[in-house]
């Protein structure tokens, strides 16, 4: 019994304790920083963001749609491409030697210098932004899917081959389980770093879209509006977030 009450504790104080230091913050946003002599028009308050939110919620959701479309298709293909050429990697290893040092390169090159030119070749269509969120989500799981895959112990290895197992079978009951959590570990920093993807594209060339309202309200200094864009684009990426992660409960807790 007491077992059982120390975990329902356990549980409320981790709910608890965020939303706390959340509103703890909020509070001192609310209260203390306007006695700092802070303009409102620089530093709104939350409540004006609020009311923000409540007068324009049509606008905000017009802009969350593409940035949102941009965002998941840039987590998934991005993704996707990465577990292949890790897969890749792994199977051949001068593809690994040839290709790796490249993407390493890639990877090094600022995004905000990287987006301006996918965007002069690709347009301001949507293209371009998925193809900058994509970026953003590859290279940190071709990492973690390459670790991940190559996590295999040669005792399990030699198991498998006594076991007459043929490759599909070492890759799909031995590889693949065994990099899991190390995917997932990717995906979680994946699911945050496609909506900056997208964002960061609509900054150099969009006219809708979440990065294209905080862009406008900051040239026309109305900072409610761009703290508002700015909470509803930050909601986006945790609730990605949050989805990955019961994903991965359920997917961990399977296996």
């Amino acid at each position: 019994m007491l077992n059982g009450r120390g975990q329902r504790a356990s549980a409320t104080s981790r709910v608890a304790l965020p939303v706390l230091g959340a509103l703890s913050l909020l509070a001192f946003w609310q209260f203390l920083i306007p006695l700092f002599g802070v303009p409102k028009y620089i530093v709104p308050t939350p409540w004006q963001v609020m009311l923000r939110i409540a007068a324009d919620p049509l606008l905000l959701w017009q802009n969350l749609v593409p940035t949102f479309i941009e965002s998941i298709l840039g987590f998934i293909i991005g993704n996707l491409a990465a577990i292949l050429l890790a897969i890749g990697f792994v199977y051949n290893k001068r593809v690994e030697q040839a290709y790796f040092p490249v993407v390493l390169f890639l990877n090094t090159i600022p995004v905000l210098a990287l987006a301006p030119i996918i965007v002069l070749i690709f347009g301001i269509g949507i293209l371009p932004k998925v193809i900058i969120a994509s970026i953003i989500c590859f290279f940190p799981t071709l990492v973690n899917m390459t670790r991940g895959l190559e996590s295999v112990s040669a005792s399990e290895k030699d198991l498998m081959h006594v076991l007459s197992a043929s490759g599909f079978e070492i890759f799909w009951k031995l590889r693949a389980p065994r990099s899991l959590p190390f995917l997932f570990a990717s995906l979680r920093i994946a699911s945050t770093a496609c909506v900056v993807g997208a964002i960061v594209g609509e900054w150099i060339g969009a006219n809708k879209g979440l990065g294209a309202v905080i862009i406008q309200s900051t040239f026309n200094y109305r900072s409610d509006l761009l703290y508002a864009a700015i909470i509803v684009s930050s909601s986006l990426a945790v609730a990605i977030f949050l989805v990955v992660t019961a994903v991965e409960r359920r997917i961990i807790n399977y296996q």
